[in-house]
């Protein structure tokens, strides 16, 4: 016990600001008791999301050759493009860890008995966490989208980059344009080729009119990955031409007997073959600007009203085409109508039909069907365009949304791990780890169902983007409600008790 003894004339103040003293200790204590975690916790998810990235585009970063600079931009951008998933995760996972701590080592328990209710020791916790959803939200209006359009172009230039040159023994790379190479064999330690054969594609009126032929080579690939320099030894090269009147002739003979052949023989030969697309080089970023992942709040908003006039101009384009196709009548049918306007008839369509003679009824049927199956082409194809608009005014829609989803999943999921991890009254990185994946998977689960939803067109776009914040809001304020209100919700020995109490008075019976 602590007897708190007021100097002479300071009366109550002096004991609040002690209390406010003692207070501002422990919020720094929680604080940093969470801190840690969450740092901690934060870069060991993007340690492992971004790891699962690489091995999902391992085929294409494998064989290129390319710089370790290329390699530590693509890691940068794709670390700044997995925080989204990473951020929530953190805090769910640090909650848990730090109140758990909190509760196995009977902290929590010493200041609720000195009065300290949980809502006031997660105080400043709450208010971190809120500013770190404002942040959530100015890195994905400001920061992600410039991230995915970075990391587009950078992907998008190392799928275009060729693989590195591999000539295996005894079979031919093609991966030179123009040009086939073939060697029976390859020595590692020299760089030597033997027996070397390359076809050259050129001519392409005749594409194998010309093959060299060595006993030995080295392979050399110039600096700026460019040009591949070939140096042969002991060779000879086979060079046949045609010219284009000959080979348009469709006789085989006659282009055999107006060919011309050349043979050349050499000790040392040096063969420079251009290379593309080997050396790494960045996709122009304005050719994915339009995509809507690539855009800001503002951007979004701009883009989608452009798109909704385009979509109404298709549907008004439709409206029109179709009420003039709907209206056209025959003439007969038109005159009649003319008529009946003048002398007050009502004019009957079966009636009119069936006045006709058998063969004019075929030949206005066989052209109503006509009429019909061209205006529902005319309406399939304008569908299609305006079906593509639709998909486009609710990805931009999704994106507008996923900007805000990301702030309020920090929210929730701190709100789920902070009172879970006082009931559970387990810290480290064991129980924690498991219920925080857990959580985290439930909600990717219902997160991907409801993306699928709204992109699909099956639901409202509000409803698939919010769909796992509404789904985990109630399970984070029946939590905090649990744990305020010192529940044993998840205390084995209550449902021990429980049991044996339904056993003593139902079984037994």
């Amino acid at each position: 016990f602590v007897i708190i003894k007021c100097a002479p004339g300071h009366g109550s103040s002096c004991c609040g600001c002690f209390v406010e003293m003692l207070m501002k200790k422990l919020h720094l204590f929680v604080f940093r008791s969470y801190a840690g975690p969450l740092v901690m916790t934060f870069f060991i998810a993007m340690f492992i999301l971004v790891m699962q990235f690489l091995w999902r585009y391992v085929d294409d970063l494998v064989g290129k050759g390319l710089e370790w600079t290329v390699l530590v931009e693509l890691l940068f951008y794709a670390s700044l493009q997995v925080v989204p998933m990473a951020l929530p995760l953190a805090i769910l996972l640090a909650a848990l860890m730090t109140f758990g701590n909190l509760g196995e080592n009977y902290e929590l328990t010493a200041l609720k008995a000195a009065g300290v209710s949980l809502p006031r020791i997660m105080k400043p916790l709450v208010i971190l966490t809120v500013v770190i959803s404002g942040l959530a939200y100015a890195f994905s209006n400001n920061v992600l989208p410039v991230a995915n359009l970075k990391l587009v172009s950078i992907l998008h230039g190392i799928r275009e980059t060729r693989l590195e040159l591999d000539i295996k023994e005894r079979v031919f790379y093609q991966g030179v344009d123009d040009f086939s190479i073939k060697v029976e064999e390859k020595d590692q330690e020299s760089n030597l080729l033997r027996e070397v054969m390359i076809y050259d594609h050129r001519d392409r009126l005749a594409a194998n009119s010309n093959v060299t032929m060595a006993d030995s080579g080295r392979l050399q690939v110039s600096a700026d990955k460019k040009h591949l320099m070939l140096t042969l030894f002991d060779g000879i090269t086979y060079d046949e031409r045609i010219s284009p009147e000959m080979n348009a002739k469709r006789s085989r003979q006659q282009r055999k007997d107006n060919s011309m052949y050349r043979v050349d023989r050499f000790a040392e030969q040096v063969a420079i073959m251009q290379l593309q697309g080997f050396d790494f080089s960045k996709t122009d970023e304005n050719l994915f600007r339009g995509g809507d992942r690539m855009k800001n709040l503002s951007q979004l908003t701009h883009d989608l009203d452009s798109i909704r006039t385009e979509r109404n101009v298709y549907v008004s384009s439709l409206e029109e085409r179709s009420s003039a196709t709907h209206f056209n009548r025959v003439p007969l049918v038109r005159e009649r109508r003319l008529n009946a306007v003048d002398s007050a008839e009502v004019i009957n369509a079966d009636s009119v039909f069936y006045s006709l003679e058998a063969n004019r009824r075929l030949l206005v049927a066989q052209n109503a069907i006509r009429a019909a199956r061209d205006h529902k082409q005319l309406i399939d194809d304008q569908m299609r365009f305006i079906e593509r608009e639709d998909v486009r005014v609710r990805r931009h829609l999704m994106e507008m949304h996923r900007k805000f989803t990301l702030s309020f999943a920090c929210l929730i999921f701190f709100f789920i791990g902070a009172p879970l991890g006082a009931i559970i009254r387990k810290g480290g990185l064991g129980m924690p780890v498991v219920i925080s994946i857990f959580f985290f998977i439930v909600y990717y689960v219902i997160d991907t169902m409801g993306v699928k939803f709204a992109k699909d067109g099956v639901w409202l776009v509000y409803q698939g983007m919010w769909l796992s914040s509404a789904v985990l809001l109630p399970v984070g304020i029946f939590l905090t409600y649990k744990s305020a209100t010192d529940s044993a919700l998840l205390n084995a020995d209550v449902y021990y008790a429980a049991l044996r109490k339904f056993r003593e008075r139902y079984l037994r019976k």
